[in-house]
């Protein structure tokens, strides 16, 4: 038959290429089995409606993660530490640090390592729990503190950007494994299957010195299906959307349904379950080509929406656009959406950053949180804020109020939750005088180790935190798993504790 795909692949297969593709194939077989793994293309295990969760009931259906890389000072944003200012300029005492790690650009500072209170005033604001203390940095932040639940006690054992990155959005320090979204894509699916179930959006900034890498939503050993998907601030929302000049999209709809039969083929020959990977991808990009131009076309929103999220959220790109376009996401049923913005690393010129970041974000995180309320979304939609770690209570470089910095900081740092099943208008964990150390309720240091047996009470781990995701998605961290080299893998590696005092 003229022009059939599939009598062209047989022509140009050489007798050499068949014998060693056919080898392979059994080989893949044969190790399949050995493994248990299964060949079909279809390797997740989740529930036929994946909204009512995998392992218990849900309590969210999707979560919006706000993730400020660079590590977010906690000491000038959240953690109210007065003491600080009593103790400005002062060495930090040796029993504090008690000879804890510290980064190399601090470790030999000629000034040592003097205390820095934070500049900005705080405003304690009263609920149901013991009060939130927030920063002037966040006015409009500050008037939803109500729905927040605010966590002092985040730790990790990374202390350099691409490694703690790299662990709250894998588990894993080293790369190549599955991301969160990817773990979701894996174990829940799809909501709509005209929209990936995973979505990646990166914010503009003014500080956008580190790089962020596509590992960070990948799949890593996972099949490419359930990686996340980047839009973009300019041309095609997804690269390649659009058809090239010339090609129609009847001619777009030939081409797919070629190549299929193809890959098909492919499958059959070798049961790879990537090929079928591939097919998915291929007819997820089609139904795009439709459904996304409308999803990104903000000009049907009213301007009541604008007012809300403030004037930026005009201007494609901006922190205030991706968070509008969250909640249109989530509306059309994505699972998991998350939203990066960089520029969080003070060392220097803290004030200066901070402040810019924080115009940034601020009315932004608000509003999602009153938007998500009033459309009645709030309550199966989980919307988590926090970076890869925190700042130190002592300063990097001189002591000015305008130009101090602060150093990284993984022993401490405040990350907070809205929605989605956790409880609302409390803070959870607490550090001591200095926030340099979790404590106790008698303000004593605790020395909380990532490992679910020795779990501390108070305290919570990245390990902690993505279990506790997984929980009110409707997962068992510890049963939602990956078989790869004859090794069940998981998100939380063989630690992690799902934190009940958070959840309604």
């Amino acid at each position: 038959m003229p022009n059939d795909p599939m009598r062209e692949t047989e022509l140009l297969t050489t007798r050499r290429q068949l014998f060693g593709r056919t080898a392979l194939g059994l080989g893949t077989v044969a190790m399949a089995n050995l493994l248990g793994r299964p060949l079909s293309g279809d390797e997740t295990s989740g529930p036929a409606n994946p909204a009512e969760g995998m392992h218990h009931t849900a309590k969210a259906k999707r979560v919006i993660y706000l993730f400020m890389s660079g590590g977010p000072s906690q000491h000038d944003m959240w953690d109210y530490k007065p003491k600080l200012k009593e103790l400005y300029g002062q060495q930090l005492p040796d029993h504090v640090r008690d000879g804890q790690r510290i980064t190399g650009m601090t470790s030999n500072q000629k000034n040592g390592l003097p205390v820095c209170p934070s500049k900005y005033k705080f405003t304690k604001h009263d609920n149901h729990d013991r009060g939130v203390f927030v920063s002037e940095l966040l006015p409009h932040t500050s008037t939803v503190v109500k729905d927040l639940c605010v966590v002092h006690s985040t730790f990790t054992e990374a202390i350099n950007h691409d490694p703690a990155i790299t662990y709250i959005q894998t588990g894993s320090q080293i790369p190549g494994r599955p991301s969160l979204g990817a773990w979701l894509s894996y174990g829940l699916g799809s909501m709509n299957e005209n929209l990936p179930s995973y979505v990646v959006m990166h914010a503009q900034t003014r500080f956008p010195e580190q790089s962020l890498f596509n590992r960070l939503w990948g799949t890593g050993f996972m099949p490419s299906e359930h990686q996340g998907i980047l839009m973009q601030n300019q041309g095609d929302p997804v690269l390649y959307l659009s058809n090239p000049n010339g090609v129609s999209r009847a001619d777009r709809r030939a081409q797919l349904d070629a190549l299929a039969a193809i890959n098909q083929e492919q499958h059959r020959k070798f049961a790879d379950p990537e090929v079928l990977a591939r097919i998915k991808q291929h007819e997820m990009a089609y139904r795009m080509q439709t459904s996304v131009p409308e999803l990104m076309d903000l000009t049907t929103e009213d301007e009541k929406t604008f007012e809300l999220y403030g004037e930026a959220a005009k201007k494609p790109g901006t922190f205030a656009a991706c968070c509008l376009n969250a909640r249109r996401l989530a509306e059309r049923g994505v699972r998991n959406i998350q939203i990066f913005h960089r520029g969080w690393d003070a060392h220097g010129n803290l004030p200066g950053e901070h402040e810019s970041q924080c115009k940034d974000i601020d009315q932004a995180c608000a509003a999602l949180i009153k938007d998500l309320k009033q459309r009645g979304m709030l309550d199966d939609t989980l919307v988590v804020w926090g970076g890869e770690f925190g700042r130190t209570a002592y300063c990097q470089g001189g002591l000015s109020e305008k130009t101090y910095g602060r150093d990284h900081h993984p022993r401490c740092f405040t990350v907070w939750m809205a929605g989605g099943g956790v409880k609302a208008g409390i803070t959870y964990g607490q550090t001591d005088e200095f926030g340099y150390n979790i404590a106790d309720e008698s303000g004593n240091p605790l020395n909380p180790q990532p490992n679910k047996e020795n779990w501390t009470p108070g305290t919570m781990h990245v390990h902690d935190l993505n279990a506790t995701i997984l929980h009110l998605l409707g997962i068992d961290h510890t049963r939602l798993t990956y078989r790869y080299q004859g090794r069940d893998f998981r998100l939380t590696d063989v630690h992690g504790h799902v934190i009940q005092d958070l959840i309604a």
